[in-house]
């Protein structure tokens, strides 16, 4: 009897727990049709304030219903790496285009330098800044003819002062930015895209602060600077020597070497 009993209770839940799950089942398909599928999208785990920059401790992935997903949502965490807050986002609020901004020349150029760098402005033309066809994102080397015995050319020497640095601006141009500026010309004004303009006057290089120092040093000697370009893969640095006359000259060095000791010598007497 006792077995009986056992076994119709079991029965009974079990009928019952199929009754559960079929409305649970049922709830769920109306629930579905009424908001939609849960969709992972990016919501904000903190306050972030501002021109903050994103990242996995601020951002955590949440299934939200289709109808509840804003325009824009984010879907993915790897679409935030390098992009910050334009708008204020309190937390709990989902993480949508409209409201981040990527680094460019409306953000400053502060936040394009990385940690422990400077950006450093030097003038160049066309000789000195590869015709103007170097851009931000570039990667150059940074010589200068050095005369630092009052104009005697066989004291001049040219160095190769800094290695592989990065070029962060040219003129108003910042990298991931493409903003217009207007030409005036004789047929009246057009905008042209930054990243075809060259007619910038400076480039701002990505340096540590000795190395600005370094620069500062060059230019108040008068120093011009001259900037040649690498292939961005090319992270190699070596150990350049400096160049002369005489290694320009080398065949002839002894006649070189007679020709300025005379020089001196006249000038000593």
């Amino acid at each position: 009897m006792n077995s009986r009993a056992f076994t119709l209770s079991l029965i009974v839940a079990g009928i019952a727990m199929f009754m559960i799950y079929s409305y649970l089942e049922g709830q769920e398909g109306l629930y579905i049709e009424k908001y939609g599928k849960e969709r992972s999208i990016a919501v904000a785990k903190q306050d972030i304030d501002e021109l903050e920059l994103l990242d996995e401790t601020k951002v955590e992935m949440k299934n939200v219903p289709m109808a509840f997903i804003a325009p824009g949502a984010i879907g993915s965490k790897e679409k935030l790496q390098g992009v910050y807050a334009a708008v204020p986002i309190r937390k709990g609020e989902q993480v949508t285009v409209s409201r981040l901004t990527y680094p460019g020349a409306s953000m400053g150029l502060s936040r394009q330098v990385s940690m422990g760098k400077r950006a450093f402005a030097i003038n160049v033309n066309d000789e000195q800044g590869v015709s103007k066809l170097i851009r931000p994102g570039d990667r150059v080397d940074v010589l200068a003819a050095v005369d630092y015995a009052g104009g005697r050319p066989d004291l001049l020497k040219v160095k190769t002062i800094l290695q592989d640095v990065l070029i962060i601006s040219t003129g108003l141009s910042i990298a991931n930015n493409i903003p217009l500026v207007t030409m005036k010309g004789t047929d009246g004004d057009r905008q042209v895209k930054l990243n075809s303009y060259t007619q910038y006057n400076t480039v701002a290089l990505e340096v540590d602060p000795f190395q600005v120092q370094k620069l500062i040093f060059i230019l108040q000697r008068g120093a011009r600077i001259y900037l040649s370009l690498r292939n961005n893969d090319d992270k190699s640095t070596k150990s350049i020597s400096t160049t002369t006359i005489y290694d320009l000259l080398s065949e002839e060095r002894q006649e070189v070497e007679s020709f300025f000791n005379a020089v001196r010598g006249a000038g000593g007497n």
